[in-house]
């Protein structure tokens, strides 16, 4: 006994260190987690292919190349070890993969949370698969392609054009230097490469619907494949309680219903989530797959011109956030840098973000999600010609993608496929706005869109404006209806829509520069630069007073969360210093509008 205790506590030990060895070594995807799963994370072969000559030369069936690189951080980043800042349009990454013997019999699936922008992947040389899109999660099936037991190579081919204009490049920066509100570039890998080993017939994603009004959770399985024998059970359990359990064919048309008669709520004062077991059972009573989740259940609506949290009004206090990092660019360098991030955030007196520009690691909604945090779920659309069809093509299916992925989270509370778009003029803007709507509410009816953030509003269930005057009265001025009852918008002649008294929010605002380590570069801010703290407390207190005295206004967006390279308008540093008196922050931002 003792020395099979030895062994298992060696075996322990060595997966222990083996795990810290692997940069970013968690699950990628909490909310759809099984047990049998590699993660490929760590020293991958690459090599940049700027004459785009790479499949003259056969490099889909390389071995390996020459230089390293740190698989999931971006090219550009430090944490990759490569650190390239000008444009790279085209790459190559190679890796061996192990097959284990005990996948035989399964379909073996490879994940990537996201590669920017076009990918093509290649195992033993032969072709796998291709996948448009910088931001969206895709999966490959590459059973046929390899043998359990054995190794295998995989090769990934990288395609990025960032100043053609057919693709979403969110806060990238389109000139070589960082410039204004645009920053490093993220090119490749930049979130978890992982496999799965999964029954043939194995759950391949679930739709869950809280509702709460009925008092039930809905949940919609998709399967890799069906058979009429097979039965899927799903448990909600509250802690090690069975609150509801239900059995259903495992079929792709059944819906499966479960009473939550004790209901718990989820909030950001009480952020509770429920466990969820999901087991696929086979005619012969054998466990064939078992997937782990957990769901918030909760219920964001709209009545006149207020948003609803569990059928009570609630304001939303948020920041801008855009999850850049110094040494990660767009990928953190930690999961616990992730949750920092979120608590940061509510130590500064915010109840939720607004995530700007950038479509976050999904392990960031988790954490929201457990800490109780809103958040408004926004595309990486800056540079995109939203008057082309092939943008727009481009565009909606890696749109569609991460909707799928993020639907399922009780901290998401609002969708904005696009920011600041002025296009009055075009016949296709208002097409292509339409057509995401649509698409983004036959995703998910359950959470309001808001169309264009601050920009030219085609069809929006809420209506958003930006403005960063930097004094009180005018910042009043401007929220205020006229004596007709018009409200301000971003574009006053705007032929598509007219306000028509959805909730309004301001969700760009503040932005004051601040800079005590006077860094002498191209840094900026919105308005003049206080010259004291006092100053600046002075400010950010008025221009928050100013908007929660204005019963039309229901909800604030400050800009923003960190300093980002150039731009110094964060409440911190960008390496999440402190810069302020947090406590001072704290006790502006949680400031409430009366009566409400």
């Amino acid at each position: 006994m003792k020395k099979i205790s030895l062994f298992l506590f060696f075996l322990i030990l060595v997966f222990n260190v083996h795990a810290q060895q692997i940069p970013r070594p968690e699950y990628p995807r909490p909310q759809f987690e099984r047990t049998a799963w590699l993660n490929l994370n760590g020293p991958w072969s690459y090599c940049f292919d700027f004459g785009n000559s790479g499949k003259d030369r056969g490099l889909e069936k390389s071995n390996g190349f020459d230089k390293k690189i740190i698989v999931p951080f971006c090219p550009e980043s430090s944490l990759s070890g490569v650190e390239h800042k000008d444009f790279i349009n085209y790459m190559w990454y190679q890796k061996k993969i192990m097959i284990p013997t005990a996948w035989t019999g399964k379909k073996i699936i490879i994940h990537f949370g996201a590669v920017y922008y076009e990918a093509e992947i290649f195992i033993n040389g032969k072709f796998a698969g291709r996948h448009y899109g910088g931001t969206s999660p895709f999966e490959l099936d590459i059973t046929n392609l390899t043998t359990p037991g054995e190794n295998a190579n995989l090769v990934v081919h990288v395609s990025d054009n960032l100043r053609s204009n057919m693709q979403g490049g969110g806060k990238q920066c389109e000139n070589f230097y960082s410039g204004g509100c645009s920053y490093t570039r993220t090119t490749g890998i930049w979130q978890t490469v992982w496999m799965e080993a999964i029954s043939p017939f194995g759950l391949k994603q679930i739709h869950m619907i809280p509702d709460i009004d009925q008092k039930q959770l809905v949940i919609m399985p998709l399967f890799y494949g069906e058979d009429n024998d097979n039965q899927l059970k799903i448990t909600l359990k509250e802690g090690e309680k069975t609150v509801s359990e239900k059995i259903v064919k495992a079929s792709n048309s059944a819906v499966c219903i479960l009473p939550v008669k004790k209901l718990r709520t989820w909030s950001p004062e009480d952020p509770f989530l429920y466990d969820i077991q999901l087991t696929v059972i086979n005619s012969k009573k054998q466990v064939i797959d078992k997937v782990k989740s957990y769901i918030g259940m909760r219920k964001i609506s709209i009545k006149g011109n207020r948003i609803f949290l569990n059928n009570v009004p609630y304001y939303q206090r948020l920041v801008l956030a855009q999850g850049y990092y110094p040494d990660g660019i767009w990928t953190a360098p930690s999961d616990k840098a992730l949750k920092k991030d979120i608590e940061l955030m509510m130590q500064a007196g915010f109840n939720g973000a607004r995530l700007h520009q950038k479509v976050f690691e999904e392990r960031f909604h988790y954490w929201a999600d457990k800490l109780g945090f809103l958040t408004w779920a926004e595309s990486s659309s800056w540079g995109l010609e939203v008057n082309s069809n092939e943008a727009a093509r481009n565009f909606i299916s890696e749109w569609r993608e991460n909707v799928v992925r993020e639907r399922n989270h009780p901290s998401i509370v609002t969708w904005t496929p696009f920011n600041e778009t002025w296009h009055p003029s075009e016949n296709e803007y208002p097409r292509f706005v339409k057509d995401i709507y649509n698409l983004t509410k036959s995703l998910d009816p359950t959470r309001p869109v808001n169309d264009a953030s601050g920009g030219t509003h085609v069809v929006t269930d809420i209506w958003t404006v930006h403005n960063y005057a930097q004094d009180q009265e005018k910042l009043s001025q401007i929220l205020s209806p006229d004596s007709e009852g018009k409200v301000f918008t971003n574009y006053s002649k705007n032929p598509f829509t007219k306000y028509s008294g959805q909730p309004y929010l301001i969700d760009e605002f503040g932005g004051i520069k601040w800079d005590s380590k006077n860094i002498k570069d191209n840094g900026w801010g919105y308005g003049n630069s206080p010259k004291t703290l006092n100053e600046f407390y002075s400010r950010l207190e008025g221009l928050v007073d100013a908007i929660i005295k204005r019963d039309n206004v229901w909800g604030y967006c400050y800009t923003q969360f960190t300093d980002v390279e150039q731009e110094r308008n964060g409440i911190y540093y960008y390496n999440r210093s402190s810069k302020f008196d947090i406590k001072k922050i704290h006790t502006i931002f949680s400031k409430m509008p009366e009566n409400k």
